[in-house]
């Protein structure tokens, strides 16, 4: 949802351009007073933005800045002379975008909102018209809803066809190919805003035991669980990674190097604590590393950082958590 989000803001920006665009140079027949309707939306995005990559719930903050670009549109066509007025038209547009970042639900919430307040334009503004011409209301709605139904089919199929290159089908995880891509975005994002990225390498301790003794179809279980029990710890907005075998990555957006170890360490204990693969016990060793605040995220840094923590804390009995960062400190005191 959030790569999503990123991805339509620029869009987003053209298109409000354009419907400015459209409404000034419809200005002497509509009037300029609906430009302010559409700076208000665009204003709600911005202030939304911010607060989404570190909300618990970004879905919240996403959607009340949906609904408010709605709300926008509903008063510049209430403005502007409701259905008699072209721009009736313009309440599918933010409809078009609702698939791309919302669950089902989330879909037909937009949609049951954008229907409300159509019919409240339409009412409110010219209910004789309607009573006497009732295409003035139809079509719209007909608009509202075969934009939304053909474009939560095509995001669907989208979404389906990315799922199989990025995600791994066994655990429900993003794979390598997507690790790449989110590494990137995340070193343009903190070489701006300075905040640091945690990183956590986990390891399943003695997996090819559980292979060899209960069969690899139970294998196939406990790694599907430990994938499950991992997820469940994470904020929303972190990424957690499967990075082959029994190796999994974990990505802490704004997490530093305390906050990353004692995460680390609440993963090593559910997944010691919890019964996987149908009643099979195992335990995690993790390494963790990150970014130091104000620099840049340096991926291949970290990452081997990570993974020698990883190394000493299988090293030195397994089941526990190893910091780089020590290593780090202590080199730079020699």
């Amino acid at each position: 949802m959030l790569d999503m989000e990123r991805r339509i803001t620029p869009v987003r920006a053209v298109a409000m351009g354009t419907l400015g665009l459209a409404l000034i140079i419809c200005g002497p027949w509509l009037g300029w007073w609906t430009l302010a309707p559409l700076a208000l939306a665009a204003l709600g995005f911005r202030l939304a933005e911010p607060r989404t990559e570190g909300a618990e719930h970004p879905e919240y903050w996403l959607f009340a800045a949906w609904a408010a670009s709605e709300v926008a549109i509903a008063v510049a066509v209430a403005l502007s002379g409701g259905p008699h007025n072209p721009t009736m038209a313009w309440f599918a547009i933010p409809v078009v975008t609702l698939s791309s970042r919302f669950s089902l639900r989330g879909v037909v919430a937009g949609v049951a909102l954008t229907l409300a307040m159509l019919v409240t334009v339409a009412l409110t503004t010219a209910a004789g018209a309607v009573a006497h011409n009732p295409t003035l209301l139809v079509a719209p709605i007909a608009l509202v809803l075969a934009v939304a139904m053909l474009s939560t089919a095509l995001m669907r199929s989208d979404f389906e066809h990315r799922n199989e290159a990025v995600i791994d089908p066994l655990t429900g995880m993003l794979n390598r190919n997507a690790l790449a891509s989110r590494v990137a975005e995340l070193a343009q994002q903190s070489a701006l805003s300075g905040e640091p990225i945690g990183l956590i390498l986990a390891d399943l301790d003695h997996f090819k035991q559980v292979n060899d003794s209960l069969g690899h179809a139970t294998g196939d279980a406990v790694l599907s669980d430990v994938a499950y029990v991992l997820r469940k710890q994470l904020r929303a907005f972190d990424l957690a990674y499967r990075l082959g075998g029994e190796e999994f990555l974990v990505l802490l957006p704004g997490a530093d190097a305390d906050q990353t170890e004692v995460l680390a360490e609440e993963l090593r204990t559910a997944v010691g604590a919890a019964s996987v693969g149908g009643g099979v016990d195992v335990t995690l060793s993790l390494g963790v590393s990150a970014s130091e605040r104000g620099s840049a995220f340096d991926y291949a840094a970290v990452f081997a950082e990570a993974d020698a923590a990883l190394y000493e804390a299988k090293r030195s009995g397994r089941d526990r958590v190893c910091s780089g960062q020590a290593d780090r400190g202590y080199a730079s005191l020699v």
